[in-house]
């Protein structure tokens, strides 16, 4: 079920967020042992968070997400709830803060139900790059799930959270939304606060939500995003109504098709997914143009040179001293080492 459906049963009083967790936390256990979407379950503090959120219900002071159930990548920030970045480095790290955007929906009475496996520190497409375990895609276990936010999807489309929220440096919400065929949304560099991030390249690295509709993404965006003080990347724009802006037509709306994404290497299939959702714009009323980004080619090059740069530069903290798992030896290059 959607968010708005769960937030309206949950304001009429059909279950408590108490009993709806229980179910997604039983679902979580259940099909984890062959998905594998969850590093940690964390029940009790799950359970907690719901009567908090039941109390918030009975006082009149909800919010959409009050009550409702998410899932969080491992490589975001929970204060007190360990966070591993799918790095057995950081094995039994448990970060003494909120990142801001989990700050935020815990602020609206937000359900934690755990944290989701991904390639370790957002190194990898696949969820294969984890040291917790593979991630399985949900519809097919024999097909990977996508990455690096793997978990935060498959666990999304078995029924296992609500939402989750993940990030996308270069693909890691989107793709695994579309090969597990649940919504997920990039937003804008600078539109939600990375702040209890753990960082892979910073200047394309972004948070955001995966949800079952686009109005649930609209509703999660609407609570995340906005200017932080902690992140000096945020924009000072207003968050907009999300909810009201995606109900407004299309008639009037030019998409571009950039010529260079159509070269006639990509798979069969997905050129037919294009196809088909080009034909619901039109009927929606769109008009489509042909475009031009003539330095596509230099995408893919140009990531491989900032990605890997600004990645080992980020995780030069990892050292065993002031994060992670400390080593022994002999002297300081032992210990880097070992």
């Amino acid at each position: 079920m959607t968010i708005t459906e769960l937030s309206a049963k949950l304001k009429n009083k059909e279950l408590s967020s108490v009993e709806l967790t229980q179910q997604y936390l039983d679902a979580a256990k259940k099909h984890n042992e062959t998905i594998n979407a969850y590093i940690t379950i964390c029940e009790d503090e799950a359970l907690a968070m719901a009567k908090s959120a039941d109390e918030m219900l009975a006082s009149g002071n909800e919010h959409a997400l009050t009550g409702i159930p998410l899932g969080v990548k491992d490589a975001i920030c929970t204060k007190g709830i360990r966070s591993t970045g799918a790095a057995k480095i950081l094995d039994q790290y448990v970060p003494p803060y909120d990142a801001t955007v989990i700050k935020k929906i815990k602020e609206k009475g937000g359900v934690i139900i755990g944290k989701q496996n991904c390639d370790a520190f957002g190194h990898g497409g696949s969820n294969e790059n984890t040291q917790y375990g593979v991630v399985k895609n949900p519809w097919n276990t024999e097909k990977v799930p996508g990455g690096s936010s793997g978990g935060s999807a498959a666990s999304l489309a078995a029924g296992m959270c609500a939402y989750s929220i993940g990030e996308d440096t270069g693909g890691s919400i989107r793709q695994p939304a579309a090969l597990c065929g649940v919504t997920g949304l990039r937003p804008s560099y600078g539109r939600n606060s990375r702040y209890g991030i753990m960082p892979m390249a910073s200047s394309l690295d972004t948070v955001g939500p995966m949800a079952n509709s686009v109005e649930d993404i609209a509703t999660i965006m609407e609570v995340m995003a906005g200017q932080d003080k902690m992140d000096a990347t945020t924009v000072a724009d207003a968050v907009p109504n999300y909810i009201n802006e995606i109900k407004k037509p299309l008639e009037k709306m030019t998409i571009g098709l950039p010529k260079e994404y159509f070269t006639g290497e990509t798979d069969a299939d997905v050129s037919k997914a294009i196809d088909v959702a080009i034909e619901e714009y039109k009927k929606l009323g769109c008009t489509f143009k042909e475009v031009s980004l003539p330095h596509t080619k230099y995408a893919v090059a140009t990531y491989y040179i900032v990605v890997p740069s600004e990645d080992s530069s980020n995780l030069a903290r990892l050292d065993g001293i002031r994060y992670g798992s400390r080593g022994k030896g002999k002297d300081l290059f032992d210990v880097y080492a070992n």
